[in-house]
């Protein structure tokens, strides 16, 4: 349960970055903050990074910083994955197999072998 914590908050940061680049963009076609738009987005972006904090401390309070920590690079995953997705933005193969790395270096991680303890 915690784990799948850490991944929701890992996963939580990488679409709160979406929303804060979906509020740069309204901003940047709008020219002004006072847009509704960049509003909604500001204010969701902001709200939702407020609740994956609350989550966070949550899961500090019942496990090991480190631990929990390596989740946190979930978000360098994500991140580029919704951006090729979402916004259209574009990556070479050697960047998504560095994606595939990081990945790989989560799972080593966090895997608890019992024969190396």
């Amino acid at each position: 349960m915690i784990y799948l914590g850490a991944i929701l908050c890992g996963i939580g940061l990488a679409f709160g970055q979406l929303l804060f680049k979906l509020c740069a963009n309204s901003y940047k076609d709008a020219g002004t903050v006072f847009n509704s738009q960049v509003i909604i987005y500001f204010f969701s972006s902001v709200t939702f990074y407020g609740f994956i904090t609350l989550l966070w401390i949550w899961l500090l309070s019942r496990a090991e910083l480190g631990k929990l920590y390596p989740f946190m690079a979930l978000a360098f995953a994500v991140v580029p994955i919704q951006s090729y997705f979402i916004l259209g933005e574009s990556f070479s193969v050697r960047y998504f197999i560095g994606i595939v790395l990081i990945m790989a270096g989560i799972t080593l991680t966090v895997w608890q072998d019992k024969t190396w303890q």
